[in-house]
C-alpha cells in the first residue's frame, strides 16, 4: 500500500497504518509528490525543498 501522507516519527497524528521508513525513502516519496504531514513537516526536518 502506498502512503497517502508522509509523517516524521515523532508526529502526534500517527495511526496504526503507519510504517517506518528511512530518510531516503521519505525523500523519494516527497519527490514523487506525496504530501508531507502539515503537523510534523518531515520535509522541513529533512531539508527537502519544493
Amino acid at each position: 500500500m502506498r502512503p497517502v501522507c508522509v509523517h516524521a516519527g515523532s508526529c502526534w497524528d500517527l495511526s496504526k497504518r503507519c510504517a517506518p521508513a528511512t530518510a531516503e525513502q521519505v525523500r523519494a516519496l516527497l519527490a514523487e509528490g506525496k504530501p508531507a504531514c502539515p503537523h510534523c513537516r518531515p520535509d522541513t526536518i529533512l531539508g527537502v525543498l519544493e
